[in-house]
């Protein structure tokens, strides 16, 4: 499974996905979204509620509402989409964990602000086997947007996709918003990658990060890229 990291987080064995010089296979590229609620004092803490996997082509992988390990004190429905009646059987957390983990293991996994779900996780995924969609400037130049900022999914998906999503008054859907991020990544997969090969070949290594896209978890498990702003 893994090795026990800071704060009791998991760590997925490194390792490349294949042969040095060759792009990720699509069997190996998956997805993530999850959805959080809020424990602790006031509901300022994170836990997670629902966490949805797809594959390169779409399809669902993994969809579970998950029980969080202390209570839950805001469901943050607005925003989750999570309500009292899906805790009814909800899957505990550390089996959800195991569960996830073992997707995950060994995949290049997508997801935008994915250092949010691998933290609701408890979770380092291996930064050569992270794409983060919320920093790829790749993204922000088709969508007209400027190269430093990070984009909200939704604003991305209407400009580059051309397609609503978040719509209405339910909540989010995990679903919706991996398929998303996948859709997202295959619209810049090709030189992204390419970028990624050269930036990691025995040429000297690029010095700018935001071209990378890939998260890199800091002190407290917290993304050095970070304090970038978020445009809603």
């Amino acid at each position: 499974m893994g090795t026990e990291g800071p704060q009791g987080a998991r760590k997925a064995p490194k390792g490349p996905v294949r042969a040095r010089g060759l792009p990720p296979a699509p069997s190996k590229i998956v997805a993530i979204d999850c959805e959080m609620v809020g424990t602790g004092p006031g509901g300022r803490v994170s836990g997670l509620a629902r966490c949805s996997i797809v594959s390169y082509e779409g399809d669902v992988l993994y969809d579970r509402y998950v029980r969080p390990t202390e209570p839950i004190v805001d469901y943050r429905t607005r925003w989750s989409g999570i309500r009292k009646q899906h805790m009814a059987n909800a899957v505990p957390f550390c089996k959800a964990q195991r569960e996830i983990l073992k997707i995950l293991s060994g995949k290049v996994v997508i997801g935008h602000a994915i250092h949010n779900d691998f933290k609701a996780l408890k979770y380092f995924h291996p930064k050569a086997l992270t794409r983060d969609t919320s920093k790829i400037p790749l993204l922000n130049r088709k969508g007209g947007f400027p190269e430093d900022v990070c984009i909200s999914l939704k604003r991305l998906a209407k400009e580059v996709l051309h397609k609503d999503i978040q719509a209405g008054k339910s909540g989010h859907s995990s679903v919706e918003d991996a398929r998303t991020t996948m859709e997202l990544y295959k619209v810049v997969e090709a030189e992204w990658e390419q970028h990624l090969m050269l930036s990691r070949s025995d040429c000297p290594p690029q010095t700018n990060p935001d071209l990378t896209g890939v998260s890199e978890p800091g002190a407290h498990g917290k993304n050095r890229m970070e304090q970038r702003q978020q445009v809603p």
